[in-house]
């Protein structure tokens, strides 16, 4: 009787025990499932392999023929690029001894210099400096210190919507304006009534609390998703990003682990619908809408142009349907859906994403260009999901505060901005700009195209990225021959084409033919050019050869 008591007793065990690894299984190959198949989609393997990584550099002597190109073709890339390097220095000497001596001592200048290129190049960098300093601006115009007057497509890193002259009045309007009131902090200056009455209507919100900066206003969205539904776990979407803070940024860059209760989910796929609807633990999922153009990847750099596979595919309708089958999913399942419209706020629509594409969000977050030129970050949602403590429990609240919140002058050049922004939009300013921004688009292309230049743009409204359709381990080289050829573009490269309201069509006819000929110029210096039949896929193999003889060699080899 005791062997059977016994023998039933380990059967039950071992039936429990079963039960539970099949469950975890269960749930651990939903997740897998859910996650993209590329490195974005799991960041410890990503992590891993960045640990990986060693720095080595193709030397001076062998960099212009990694790509296996005939004699006279190596012949045009020495001669072409020795004319880009005396041309970068000889253009902006001073410009240039002022961002190398600024760099001595400001690690952010340091590490956007060094990041330009993808680092096995890193042994040319001193041949092309660029200027970081700047004197002044003049419409679209970036003057630097050798009065070079160079067209900015740098965006601000997306402030700069209205540009850069209605900025400079903005806040002249905005100080003066908060003057008697100076810079008292704690108590409002009474011009955020019409702030927060402005952005209720703008956004459909019953609630606003001010921040000092997108990422925070970040932060506070996930920790109100967190306090409201009694959740911990988050979702972001792989190559999303929402600020450099530990939960959501778990990847390279990050020096601690991915966090235990942030997900990173593969965008645009049935997958993740699937788990949403099964997990009970999720408090809140994060949407950046300018992932449109690259969903489940990065922002596209010139660091990582080993060759030519970047790609963009903008697809409105089918990022909308995405979107509402998220929102439905949220909603059966309390959780708590935030849009990060930091970056891409006020540049498709006047009630941004939400109006673009049709679909309602619970929380939002703006940064950037609401303060008028100033930082600033905003988060609006229902008094639900707003409201910081629990009217039966006292002691439970959710605390997020900051110095410099609702600033008054960022509060008065934030009014500046919300009067113009409305009364643009009154008056059809999104129909227009949509309009001229497409054929703006379909021109530019189509000269590229007449010029037989292996170049395309693609984008969304005012936010361009180029894709290159001929391989080559040489793209990252524009960047250089657009700043000789007077273009200034963000310290990310050619993925980022950030443009704004006030580009006329002047403006933009000197664009197009700066970059037509910038990159005529890099054609003609045979950068494009190599052995018949190289394909994408050769380049990223000679790439992890150079890799793996580097781990042999030791780090920092010359290969």
């Amino acid at each position: 009787m005791v062997n059977i008591t016994n023998n039933a007793f380990f059967i039950i065990i071992s039936g429990v025990i079963g039960i539970v690894f099949c469950w975890k299984a269960q749930k651990r190959i939903r997740l897998s499932l859910a996650k993209h198949p590329s490195l974005t989609g799991h960041l410890r393997f990503q992590k891993a392999f960045t640990g990986f990584v060693p720095r080595f550099s193709y030397s001076k002597d062998n960099w212009l023929s990694q790509d296996s190109a005939p004699d006279q073709v190596i012949f045009r890339r020495q001669k072409g690029f020795n004319s880009l390097s005396n041309s970068l220095k000889e253009m902006a000497p001073k410009t240039i001894n002022m961002s190398k001596e600024l760099s001595r001592s400001l690690p952010d200048l340091d590490f956007i210099s060094k990041y330009k290129v993808p680092f096995q190049f890193s042994s040319v960098l001193d041949d092309l400096p660029l200027g970081a300093v700047w004197k002044s601006t003049d419409g679209n115009k970036l003057v630097d210190y050798d009065g070079n007057e160079f067209i900015d497509i740098s965006g601000s890193y997306g402030v700069n919507l209205l540009g850069a002259d209605f900025y400079k009045q903005s806040v002249d309007k905005g100080v003066a304006n908060a003057k008697d009131f100076g810079t008292h902090l704690g108590g409002y200056h009474s011009v955020i009534f019409e702030n927060i009455e402005k952005l209720k209507n703008i956004t459909k919100k019953e609630n606003i609390s001010f921040h000092m900066s997108g990422t925070e206003a970040v932060m506070q969205a996930v920790r109100l998703a967190r306090f409201k539904t009694g959740k911990k776990k988050i979702v972001r979407f792989s190559g999303a990003y929402h600020g450099w803070w530990d939960d959501v940024q778990p990847g390279p860059g990050n020096p601690m682990p991915p966090s235990n209760y942030t997900l990173t989910l593969r965008e645009m796929h049935i997958n993740t619908l699937n788990l949403l609807r099964r997990r009970t633990d999720i408090a809140c999922v994060l949407v950046n809408p300018i992932q449109v153009m690259h969903p489940n990847k990065s922002a596209p750099g010139d660091s990582t142009l080993i060759d030519s596979s970047r790609s963009f595919a903008v697809n409105v309708e089918e990022y909308k349907n995405w979107l509402t089958s998220l929102r439905r999913v949220c909603s059966e399942q309390n959780i708590i859906l935030i849009f990060d419209e930091v970056f891409v706020g006020f540049r498709l629509a006047l009630g941004g994403a939400q109006e673009y594409f049709g679909v309602c969000a619970d929380l939002i977050t703006y940064g950037k260009t609401l303060g008028g030129g100033l930082p600033i970050g905003v988060l609006a949602g229902d008094e639900r999901f707003m409201k910081r403590y629990k009217e039966k429990k006292p002691g439970e609240i959710t605390f997020a505060r900051g110095t410099f919140n609702a600033h008054p002058y960022v509060q008065s050049s934030m009014n500046v901005f919300l009067n113009k922004i409305s009364v643009m939009a009154k008056n059809g300013l999104y129909e227009k700009q949509n309009e001229i921004w497409k054929n703006r688009l379909t021109e530019i292309n189509l000269v590229l195209k007449d010029n037989e230049l292996p170049l395309r743009f693609c984008g969304i409204q005012t936010v361009w990225g180029t894709i290159f359709t001929k391989p080559s381990m040489f793209n990252w080289l524009l960047q250089f021959y657009l700043r000789k050829h007077l273009i200034n573009i963000g310290w990310v490269g050619t993925g980022r084409f950030i443009f704004n309201f006030s580009f006329s069509d002047r403006d933009f006819t000197i664009f197009k033919n700066r970059f037509v000929n910038a990159a005529l110029n890099m054609k003609q210096d045979g950068w494009w050019d190599s052995r018949a039949q190289l394909t994408n896929g050769q380049l990223k193999k000679h790439f992890l050869l150079g890799l793996l003889q580097a781990k042999i060699k030791g780090d920092r080899a010359n290969v």
